[in-house]
């Protein structure tokens, strides 16, 4: 049966109600999925990763479990996460689900916080999210007993495998009742993670969701080309063009997100930085200022925006290349959360990085479009749409008496009712003063002085009612080459040749790699000599004989 609206789940009342206070109508897949599941009291493995909605697919369940008349004050459910920022999170997103239920008593532990504290709060607890490290000292100070536990969540638990965690979420694991349920949520699932639910599940049932459509089909990919050196000048144009009002740069060092997060600040953009070298409490402070809106810009490295849930990011910002595909699908995956749409474009400079990124979108079966900066003349035109919108906005609402009474007195004055409104226009928006010089994207062409090509193979043909533009369109899609750089074509049954720029058939070649033409993985190959002599005679073989459909792109041009 498939679940399409909350209502269906038949929620408590007051569950249901915060729900509904919180916007959501219809459940994500994971959540449709595993809240049944985890009803039944199975053990369960999620495969999923943030921004899926898997917090609530295993929060509403286990609140569902708290026996709220219980006089002893004992902790029910135990969720383990990775980092602080997520245990943060996950408590929030109880306490706005339990806002209407009373008798539900999250508290989150972790390191960097006052102990003395979090002592005071576990005493009346029943709902512990924490991370390992923190779990761990509680319960050596037996601030933290988990003899009453009935459900166990693991979030992210492949995260908290590779941070080190494995020896305290065993023996956390082995502290608690044996008939406890225990949940596991993992973005992927490595050996490690294997072990951990044979030894600690019991006939696990697995929810898995199709990553790629949640995570990369709701989001806009795009990369803008740059000369290096004006990677800053692009980032700010581009902010002063979108002008988001909630917006994530991701950097590979905590130096950049320093150095990037100041110049931003000093050239006028509501920014901060997040990395690891910050304290807790500087932490908290900037994620507050994310998450309610006071600060715009949260400039981040990958390690520090691990767990980052916040559901209004419009546009993520790739400022460096990320290190890895990983890294490429968690920060875009900052937005374009739980059915929105959104936005990311990663700065590029130069070659070499523009086919990094699109080695990066392919693995991740995704597509990327090259987008040009925004010019001053772009963001200028843009804001006055803008501004335009909201003035027939007030026209559409009705002009208050007095505004037409002090028209009427200008008019009298002589004044003509153009210039009033420019003149009020104009007091009323002030013009963004951008002063960055334009950023011109010189097209390059990859091609040796004289016009030296080399030949490639690929292994579909006249067979496969393959044509020159496919070929042309799936060459230029994957590389750095444009149509007419691309020299004679020749199609036989079962092959077809390409002549290519020689400086860049290498590099075409490994850039083909998973290519399809016509719906048809191909392979592709460097042509050589031995191959010419033998299938290029004076007289085809039967078999080889050379469409007519073969084209030249650009004839002028000699092939080399």
């Amino acid at each position: 049966m498939k679940i399409e609206r909350f209502e269906e789940l038949e929620l408590l009342p007051k569950i249901q109600r915060a729900i509904e206070e919180m916007g959501f109508e219809q459940p994500t897949p994971i959540q449709a999925q595993a809240i049944p599941l985890i009803r039944s009291g199975a053990d369960v493995i999620g495969r999923s990763q943030t921004g899926t909605g898997k917090t609530m697919a295993f929060a509403i369940p286990a609140v569902e479990k708290i026996d709220t008349d219980d006089s002893k004050n004992t902790v029910q459910v135990l969720i383990m996460c990775p980092t602080r920022e997520l245990a943060v999170q996950c408590s929030e997103e109880i306490k706005r689900l339990t806002k209407y239920a009373g008798g539900i008593r999250p508290v989150e532990v972790y390191g960097g916080a006052a102990m003395d504290r979090q002592i005071t709060r576990l005493k009346r607890a029943n709902i512990v999210i924490g991370t390992p490290g923190r779990i761990m000292d509680h319960m050596r100070r037996r601030t933290l007993k988990l003899d009453n536990v009935k459900m166990v969540v693991l979030d992210e638990a492949d995260e908290m495998l590779s941070m080190g965690f494995k020896e305290d979420m065993e023996t956390i694991l082995r502290e608690t009742p044996q008939d406890r349920q225990t949940i596991l949520f993992s973005a992927t699932m490595p050996p490690s993670i294997m072990a951990i639910t044979e030894e600690f599940q019991t006939d696990p049932q697995l929810v898995q969701i199709n990553q790629k459509q949640v995570t990369v089909d709701n989001i806009v990919q795009n990369y803008v080309d740059v000369p290096m050196g004006r990677k800053s000048d692009a980032l700010k144009l581009l902010l002063h063009y979108y002008r988001p009002s909630l917006a994530m740069v991701f950097c590979n060092t905590k130096k950049m997100v320093d150095e990037l997060s100041e110049d931003l600040r000093k050239s006028g953009f509501n920014a901060e930085a997040l990395h690891g070298d910050l304290k807790q409490s500087q932490r908290t402070a900037v994620m507050d200022k994310f998450r309610y809106g006071s600060t715009s810009i949260l400039v981040a490295t990958d390690v520090a925006a691990r767990g980052i849930d916040v559901n209004d990011v419009e546009i993520v910002f790739n400022y460096d290349i990320p290190q890895n595909n990983e890294y490429y699908v968690h920060r875009i995956g900052r937005t374009g959360r739980i059915g929105k749409k959104g936005t990311s474009i990663t700065i590029c400079s130069g070659r070499k990085q523009v086919i990094a990124m699109k080695e990066i979108a392919r693995t991740v079966k995704s597509s990327v479009s090259e987008i040009p900066v925004p010019t001053n003349a772009d963001i200028h035109a843009r804001l006055h749409e803008s501004n335009a919108r909201l003035v027939e906005q007030a026209l559409d609402s009705g002009i208050a008496p007095p505004y037409t009474d002090m028209v009427n007195s200008l008019l009298e004055k002589g004044h003509s009712l153009f210039d009033i409104a420019a003149a009020a226009l104009q007091m009323h928006f002030s013009d963004t003063e951008v002063n960055i010089q334009d950023i011109v994207q010189e097209r390059k062409q990859y091609r040796h002085a004289g016009g030296q090509f080399s030949k490639i193979v690929l292994d579909i043909g006249r067979a496969s009612r393959v044509a020159p533009n496919h070929l042309v369109a799936s060459i230029t899609e994957r590389s750095m080459l444009h149509g007419s750089d691309i020299g004679k074509i020749e199609i036989y049954d079962d092959y077809s040749v390409v002549a290519v720029p020689s400086s860049s058939a290498d590099e075409v070649v490994d850039m083909m790699y998973g290519a399809k033409v016509c719906g048809k993985p191909v392979k592709t190959r460097l042509f050589e000599e031995r191959q010419k002599r033998s299938h290029a005679p004076r007289t085809l073989p039967r078999g080889h004989q050379k469409s007519s459909s073969h084209s030249r792109v650009h004839r002028s041009r000699r092939q080399g």
